[in-house]
């Protein structure tokens, strides 16, 4: 006599055949480092400035937070890239570029991160902004917006504030030039923010 198997227990051994076949595959992800071009070094390497400044990760919130490449197609409409990271959180990209800029320079004599226990005489704090690209004239521009604040951190005071905002635009639309683009306006206002924090710094 034979025994019929319950359809459950048919349905069962089928997917246990096909396997993950009935799983949709991820695609897969490219992740960008954040190009970079080093900074010349200042042009008086003997103006150096004896003091300890502690470099901190930039706040970011929502969207800002994170690896995903943002663009901005229509207005007040950010979508993420598909496919494609950076390689680390956005803050921790303009953190580490601009840290390389400061150590290019060579005018701040001594400089920490903010995961540093070593005490600092000043600290560099900063809110991103902006980090994305945006359609202007049918290209992507990359949209750079970074608001700084120079701290006394015996006072916890306010020494000085600034806005820097870079925007370059892509050759095309594609990925690579988008990320080229990127690098290119992360370099100027790293030059932008080491000269203003240098010149700052001097006033102390």
């Amino acid at each position: 006599m034979r025994h019929r198997l319950p359809l459950t227990a048919v349905v069962v051994i089928v997917l246990s055949l096909v396997g993950c076949s009935l799983v949709p595959e991820r695609t897969p992800v490219v992740l960008y480092e954040l190009p970079a071009r080093s900074l010349d070094p200042a042009p008086r390497p003997g103006e150096r400035i004896e003091a300890t400044l502690r470099l901190a990760t930039p706040r970011a919130s929502g969207l800002l937070d994170g690896s995903r490449i943002l663009v901005v197609p229509l207005p007040n409409q950010p979508r993420a890239y598909e496919g494609v990271r950076w390689a680390d959180g956005m803050p921790q990209l303009v953190r580490n570029r601009l840290f390389d800029a400061f150590q290019d320079d060579g005018r701040i004599a001594h400089l920490v991160h903010d995961d540093s226990a070593v005490s600092a005489d000043m600290e560099l704090l900063s809110d991103l902004r902006s980090f994305h690209s945006e359609y202007q004239d049918g290209l992507p521009v990359a949209t750079l917006r970074l608001d700084v604040r120079l701290i006394d951190t015996r006072s916890q005071r306010v020494l000085a504030n600034q806005r820097f905002v870079q925007r370059q635009r892509a050759e095309s639309e594609a990925i690579p030039d988008v990320i080229d683009a990127f690098g290119t306006a992360a370099d100027r206002l790293a030059r932008e923010l080491v000269d203003w924090t240098t010149a700052q710094m001097k006033q102390r």
